[in-house]
């Protein structure tokens, strides 16, 4: 019995000279933590004070788990933007200093999800898998690690495609009225990227919560969520959260440009970006300026849109194209918030209600519109059969001005006018269809060729499906033209046009006896009396 209690005993001995020797080297550290107090509370903003060592855009920590980004920063108290509910926040509570800034969870588990700025989940499918972070306000590439972009970025849609092409790592403004089919023309694009190894990020700021749902199902039923992050504010959101999604957003797309991918991002739209910004800064008591924006309007965009590039190759040749939004008033394209992003990015895209209201979707204005990069990177393919026809399109909307008085008009003019139906019926494009770059090829080669002229305008949609149909029959060796940067032999072309005829040799109206032309009475010119 006694060497059991031996050693028990010794382990007690042992055990207790450790603890003795672990309290005599211990030595108590003070850390020092700055600890402040809310001194008022208003929408969506707090002032605090006794936090003398707060930095700018430093994350700040409220009771309830409610976080703040500090926003002005005087000598005596400092401004925090609130990027949650602030309901239960009162005077006198006591905020804490984090020592980092605003981020973000970024990786391959945000794709499929739809997730609010802060990395929260929205769609009830549980927690996002992924564990690195990035902070929502990164430096832009510099310009010497930048690549020139000759990449194209494929919409699907003829008019935009062919006309005002975009280039993979551009910057190209989407505006217009509101419902015109801005947000069509985005949703469209990614939809087109199936297959094609683009990473999508649909960001959606203030947006009604409808609008997203309804973005959401079309993403989920065309199978675009496969390769798509879409990040969220609803318009009854905090004006904090506004305005750090698109920053948010960009740092998840940039994780996977930087990890040698091509990423599309659709910011939509920048004008409810700029009010919550405007309403942040009148709150905060910044003096406003123009239309009541701050000064600081146009930096708060450009910073945002130069991260937008092509990286060079021994930065992994990735790209990020933005597409930003932005909601005109009465067709004002010169307001303050439009002329800034038309000054900042590489072109626009402008839809016109008055071709909205005519049916004519999607509703670009051809003459309004522009892309400054991208006919850089289109193909050759597409130069050759597209190269005339944004003239030939602008001449038609000239003088279909005139010919709507009644005028006498020449044949040429006619035929001019004639054509320039043609090229719009065949411009004109059902939502959530994309078109591939063959169909596509073949119908602007049609138009080049005229091979429309003679179809009804009411069986345009029938002609333009059959020559989109027999693209198909094309040799592989021309398909694969196609998507390279060579250009199209004598031959390709010879065969396009030759399958082009005949899809629409059906569509070509009967010429009619000449004794029954005879017999029909003349129709008497516009304007004019029968005799």
């Amino acid at each position: 019995m006694s060497a059991p209690a031996d050693t028990l005993q010794s382990v007690l001995d042992n055990t207790f000279a450790s603890l003795s020797q672990g309290r005599d080297a211990y030595q108590a550290q003070l850390t020092p933590q700055e600890v402040g107090t809310i001194t008022s509370v208003s929408t969506a903003i707090a002032m605090v004070s006794g936090l003398p060592g707060v930095g700018y855009d430093e994350l700040v920590k409220f009771p309830g788990n409610v976080f703040g980004i500090a926003f002005n920063v005087d000598e005596t108290e400092i401004g925090v933007v609130l990027l949650g509910d602030y309901s239960r926040l009162h005077a006198g509570d006591k905020v804490e200093r984090t020592g980092r800034v605003m981020d973000v969870i970024v990786g391959d588990g945000l794709l499929g999800r739809v997730i609010d700025p802060l990395g929260r989940p929205l769609d009830g499918q549980g927690p996002v898998a992924a564990s690195t972070r990035f902070p929502v306000e990164r430096p832009a590439a510099p310009i010497m690690d930048r690549a020139p972009v000759i990449v194209p970025l494929q919409t699907g849609l003829k008019v935009v495609d062919a006309l005002i092409p975009i280039g993979r790592g551009q910057r190209e403004l989407i505006l217009g009225d509101r419902q015109t089919g801005k947000t069509a023309i985005a949703i469209d694009t990614i939809l087109n990227q199936q297959g094609q190894d683009v990473v999508c990020v649909y960001c959606a700021i203030g947006q009604r919560a409808s609008a997203v749902a309804k973005a959401v199902a079309v993403l989920k039923d065309k199978g675009a969520m496969e390769y798509t992050v879409v990040v969220v504010t609803e318009g009854n959101d905090s004006p904090g959260l506004a305005y750090i999604a698109p920053y948010a957003a960009t740092s998840i797309a940039e994780q996977f440009m930087e990890a040698g991918r091509d990423v599309l991002i659709v910011y939509d739209d920048l004008t409810q970006h700029a009010r919550a910004y405007r309403e942040l800064s009148l709150l905060l008591r910044r003096p406003p300026g123009r239309e009541a924006f701050p000064g600081d309007i146009f930096y708060i965009h450009s910073r945002l849109l130069e991260r937008a590039t092509h990286l060079c190759d021994e930065r992994g040749g990735g790209s990020l194209t933005a597409l930003p939004i932005v909601e005109t008033e009465a067709q004002n394209i010169s307001a303050y918030i439009p002329t800034n992003l038309i000054s900042i990015t590489d072109g626009q895209i402008y839809l016109s209600p008055s071709l909205f209201e005519l049916g004519v979707l999607p509703a670009v204005d051809v003459g309004k519109s522009v892309s400054r990069v991208g006919g850089k990177a289109q193909r050759a393919s597409y130069r050759a059969v597209a190269g005339d026809l944004k003239l030939a399109y602008a001449q038609f909307e000239e003088l279909e001005t005139f010919a709507r008085f009644g005028a006498r008009l020449d044949e040429s003019t006619t035929q001019i006018i004639e054509h320039g139906r043609r090229i719009r019926a065949c411009l004109k494009q059902p939502q959530s269809a994309p078109v591939s770059v063959a169909a596509q090829i073949a119908v602007l080669m049609a138009l080049t060729e005229k091979l429309f002229d003679n179809v009804p305008l009411d069986r345009m949609p029938e002609a333009e499906h059959a020559v989109r149909e027999a693209a198909a029959q094309l040799p592989d060796e021309v398909h694969a033209r196609f998507d390279t940067a060579a250009k199209l032999s004598d031959a390709d072309r010879d065969a396009i046009v030759q399958i082009a005829r005949t899809a629409l040799a059906g569509f070509q109206p009967e010429a009619a006896p000449k004794a029954e032309a005879q017999s029909k009475p003349q129709t008497p010119p516009a304007g004019g009396k029968s005799t």
